[in-house]
């Protein structure tokens, strides 16, 4: 049986915010100066509104906060599981073989 944490993850912004920023006391516009971009870039991912893109992985990675690759699986994770979600209105045409 597989956990309703898998078939519905957290969206990784949530983490971003939770284990990252908010663990460190850290204002959204101290984190993105850290980072190295823009506040509304931050404030749309920990904000759910944006995912996590692999330049801002290696960001993450390099401020110690995991690795790229770790941030990426989430990402992935988050996004397959949001099309699963709607599986049944994705509709194909088998293709027969000759």
């Amino acid at each position: 049986m597989k956990s309703t944490l898998m078939q519905n993850p957290p969206h990784p912004g949530a983490h971003v915010r939770e284990d990252c920023i908010n663990a460190l006391a850290l204002s959204v516009t101290d984190a993105a100066k850290a980072l190295g971009v823009a506040r509304q870039t931050l404030n749309n991912l920990v904000n759910e509104k944006a995912s996590i893109s692999p330049e801002m992985a290696v960001r993450l990675g390099k401020m110690g906060w995991s690795t790229a690759d770790h941030w990426m699986r989430l990402q992935m994770q988050y996004d397959l599981a949001q099309v699963k979600q709607r599986e049944d209105e994705i509709k194909v045409q088998p293709i027969s073989a000759p």
